[in-house]
């Protein structure tokens, strides 16, 4: 056998064993329903196969919320926020598809129109009617785009470092540098190979990049990132969401949202920057917009005492008092 050849094959075999080495499997279905998926979770068939993952909570005749989580998050993100309003609001949230547990997408529709369609379809089968949305990040987008779709249905918006409008440039030059979880996501053969190969500290890194105090960072709060990214379904739907370019709402749609709104946002958010809910208030015909100092773009989790006083002194000034429609038994 010629050098060269043994070279490859050695080379090959290096492979082999490294992949199977570093390779980190997909985590069990049933286990991670019973570790994450326990009271007060429940599990909403919405259409088209998807069964969403939620969390209705609250009295049923209280004003409802919907609190929509961010990219690779899952509703866990708003526990804080939940446990502050759900004595006088019916607080939902859920996992959007390819997060959590929820999973995958049947039709690996990851487009804003299919998310946004999700929620109609959730709410409806929840029996709601008009409510007041809200979202982080990623959910921040599809509940800008929710209330563009549906101003009939939307009573209010709360916005916390949203995505949705124009792709501002952070201080370090792009919309999602300085974490590294999202620089492989998007980096071509990279992603590919984080299918498989995904490890726990690549998923503390990216958190403790996320925000400004790494120190609120737990390591349960890691575990769960880690453990519902490799539910299966969530890594391939995570490349499938990244190999889309960035699909912002039209100038004009944001501009036509008349529904109040509230705009969270850290002023040290490297992901979204502050420049971004300035221009979303700027534009928004009926917004608020309050900054956190030394807070990431996390706000929820790094400020929840500020930023929940804030949110029910908004809620307060819109006299959310009216009672979501449900319907009569």
């Amino acid at each position: 056998m010629k050098w060269p050849l043994r070279i490859l094959l050695a080379l090959i075999a290096l492979v082999v064993i490294a992949f199977l080495v570093f390779r980190t499997p997909d985590t069990d279905l049933v286990e991670m329903r019973a570790k994450y998926g326990a009271a007060p979770s429940q599990f909403v068939q919405i259409g088209d196969g998807v069964i969403a993952h939620v969390r209705d909570e609250g009295p049923r005749d209280a004003p409802a919320i919907v609190l929509l989580h961010g990219s690779n998050s899952d509703l866990r993100t708003w526990d804080e926020w939940a446990d502050g309003l759900k004595q006088d609001y019916r607080v939902v949230r859920f996992d959007q598809v390819g997060h959590g547990l929820t999973g995958a997408d049947p039709n690996d529709d990851y487009s804003r129109a299919n998310f946004t369609d999700d929620i109609r379809a959730l709410t409806a089968s929840l029996g709601l009617e008009s409510f007041i949305i809200g979202g982080n990040s990623m959910g921040g987008k599809h509940a800008l785009a929710f209330a563009a779709a549906y101003p009939e249905k939307v009573t209010g918006l709360i916005l916390v470092d949203a995505s949705g409008g124009p792709m501002i440039r952070s201080k370090d030059d792009g919309e999602d540098s300085g974490n590294i979880g999202f620089t492989i996501a998007r980096t071509p053969i990279i992603n590919s190979i984080a299918e498989q190969i995904t490890p726990r500290s690549l998923i503390q890194q990216s958190l403790e990049q996320s925000v400004s105090d790494p120190a609120i960072i737990t390591d349960a709060m890691v575990d769960r990132y880690w453990e519902l990214l490799r539910y299966p379904g969530n890594r391939r739907a995570t490349m499938r969401r990244f190999a889309t370019e960035y699909d912002p709402l039209a100038e004009g749609e944001i501009a036509g949202i008349e529904a109040p709104t509230l705009i969270l946002w850290g002023t040290e958010d490297r992901l979204i920057p502050l420049a971004a809910g300035e221009w979303l208030d700027e534009m928004m015909p009926n917004s608020q917009l309050i900054a956190y100092p030394n807070i990431g773009h996390l706000p929820q989790k790094e400020a929840p005492e500020a930023t929940l006083s804030d949110v029910r002194k908004w809620l307060d000034g819109l006299g959310a008092t009216a009672e979501s429609e449900t319907p009569e038994n």
